[in-house]
């Protein structure tokens, strides 16, 4: 009998294939304390399966960029001293032993990481579930299974997937897969969208509701798992998976061409991105620049703040990277839910909208100031852009281009080269810089919209509250009517504005920003092909008629419905 499960989309596309069920060896933790005379030698035990661990990540066999990715990031979590100074504290302070120490300190980081708002960091406490269970395995002498050798066409379903688990997954004899648990930008989502392989998170429990074996069909575009499906079900989808082979062999010969709709408008199609690796992908995927390179991921992965040089070399190495190439780095978005080991942030009642961002920098000048100077000398490679967040007020901007000036005299008097015409500009993310962006735009050089943000403010929706995720929304029309305000400001004042939100990598919303006049779409790499696509099959001025008619309705469904409506 035919059975569908829902899901959120983590990666689009379709797929037919067999379950394979993949569950987790059940670890039974000793809850045992120890005596006085243990707590060394149960401290050592630990730190030798993280040795152990460390080095095994140190020498993988032939491993994918993936693999290298993730590798790294745990190398960094298991260095971290934090890390390791917790557990020793429960073994020798509290007396637990080690395996306690160990689940206790992972829980506590995992309960940590799920309760930030930011979706991106939300997702990394899979990162330390990940380190937690190989460690555990480590010092219980277990072995792990895997998911190296599969049967072809195996769509795999399980509670959860860690970081290592796609790493190490048979790419190819697997087709999909689905997830109990797990967001949209969690590293079962992110390691889905680089194979370019259909899988859904956040099923509820699936897992237990299928056996193994079943024939399926995964559909990523609609978000559904369909078990033991119909004849004319594999027949309808037999064909999608035709023509989406055919699609993507399209796609590869898009991915480098330059996007200018049919009636001549050029539209640059950059990348969002964290580190080198992020922008590695982002070139292979051939984006025209970098929308959004994150800094915060510099400070979060150090033990203490980076210096100008640290900060200098991978900026530098970046610009280098993409040439003539745009590369707009934002400043530190510290703060909110964004914390350091290092600093210690003030208590707040609502830290979100609190002491962060540009806020924090500009208290803390000393801080900014190393991180401005590394921005500005590394503007001498190549086509950089700085970008400050979280502006609310016009003298944050101004007082930020005082600072760069200041920087630039220095530089002068040194004899260090930089860009002379080096632009700066505003992240719009906040109802202040809406409602002031033709103040703001006398003194930026450009505008970049932060959608996840200026939806939220705008729609006063908490998006992490499940009570009330319903209502948070794009395509409200109070959202679209600020997006199309922004880009009108702009280009009255002969400037530009890009979009480096969520909403800038929905290529179901392509042609309606494009119809709102956005200059620049900065999100996934692995949505870079796609969007030109779409952009060089459109034409800019139907779109803005199109725009116009969707800015106009009163309900966000109505808006919804015209979009779904007019991309087919």
């Amino acid at each position: 009998m035919t059975k569908t499960y829902e899901g959120l989309k983590a990666s689009t596309g379709y797929a037919i294939g067999n379950i394979y069920l993949f569950t987790r060896e059940e670890i039974e933790i000793d809850k045992s304390t120890i005596s006085e005379e243990l707590k060394a030698s149960e401290f050592e035990k630990v730190k030798d399966a993280i040795n152990s661990y460390v080095e095994e990540l140190s020498n993988l066999e032939n491993p994918t960029e993936a693999q290298i990715n993730i590798a790294n990031a745990h190398k960094e979590l298991l260095q971290d001293p934090y890390f390791s100074d917790t557990i020793e504290s429960k073994i020798k302070n509290e007396l637990k032993n080690k395996e306690q120490a160990l689940d206790e300190t992972i829980r506590e980081m995992v309960e940590i990481m799920s309760a930030l708002d930011d979706e991106y960091l939300k997702e990394r406490a899979s990162d330390y579930q990940d380190i937690g269970y190989q460690v555990m395995y480590k010092l219980k002498g277990i072995k792990p299974k895997d998911l190296s050798k599969l049967e072809k066409q195996s769509i795999i379903i399980s509670k959860e997937l860690t970081p290592s688990d796609t790493a190490n997954m048979d790419k190819e004899a697997v087709v999909g897969f689905a997830t109990d648990l797990g967001g949209k930008t969690s590293h079962t989502s992110i390691i889905a969208q680089t194979l370019d392989m259909p899988a859904l998170v956040g099923m509820g429990d699936v897992s237990t509701k299928v056996a193994g074996g079943e024939k399926a069909i995964l559909d990523g575009n609609k978000g559904i798992l369909i078990v033991d499906p119909s004849d004319e079900e594999l027949e309808k989808y037999e064909s999608l998976i035709k023509e989406q082979v055919e699609k993507k062999e399209r796609l590869k010969t898009i991915k480098d061409k330059k996007a200018i709709t049919k009636d001549g408008k050029h539209i640059e199609v950059s990348a969002n991105i964290g580190n080198i690796e992020d922008l590695k992908l982002a070139i292979e995927n051939g984006c025209d620049g970098v929308g959004l390179f994150r800094t915060e991921f510099l400070y979060m992965e150090n033990t203490n703040f980076p210096t100008e040089e640290e900060q200098f070399e991978v900026y530098k190495e970046a610009t280098e990277m993409l040439g003539e190439k745009p590369l707009i780095i934002r400043t530190l978005d510290i703060g909110g839910d964004k914390g350091l080991d290092y600093f210690k942030f003030p208590v707040e009642e609502n830290p979100f909208l609190g002491y962060r961002a540009i806020r924090l920098c500009l208290d803390k000048e000393d801080i900014f100031k190393t991180q401005l100077r590394a921005l500005v000398r590394a503007s001498a490679y190549g086509n950089l852009k700085i970008m400050i967040p979280f502006v609310v007020n016009i003298d944050e901007l101004k007082s930020s281009i005082e600072l760069i000036e200041e920087i630039k005299k220095d530089l002068d008097k040194e004899g260090t080269s930089y860009n002379k015409d080096l632009d700066v500009g505003i992240m719009v993310e906040t109802s202040a810089s809406i409602i002031m962006a033709d103040k703001f735009i006398k003194y930026a050089d450009f505008f970049s919209i932060g959608t996840n943000d200026l939806t939220q403010y705008t729609l006063a929706v908490d998006r992490g509250n499940e009570n009330i995720a319903h209502m948070y929304s794009n395509y409200n029309p109070a959202v679209l009517r600020a997006i199309k305000h922004v880009i009108d400001v702009s280009h009255e004042a002969g400037k530009w504005t890009g979009m480096c939100g969520a909403f800038a990598g929905d290529t179901e919303a392509t042609k309606l920003l494009l119809g709102l006049g956005l200059d620049e779409f900065s999100g996934s790499s692995a949505k870079i092909a796609e969007i030109k696509d779409t952009i060089l099959k459109s034409s800019l001025s139907e779109e803005e008629e199109f725009a116009k008619k969707a800015i106009d309705q009163e309900l966000t469904s109505d808006v919804e419905k015209m979009v779904i409506e007019h991309n087919k």
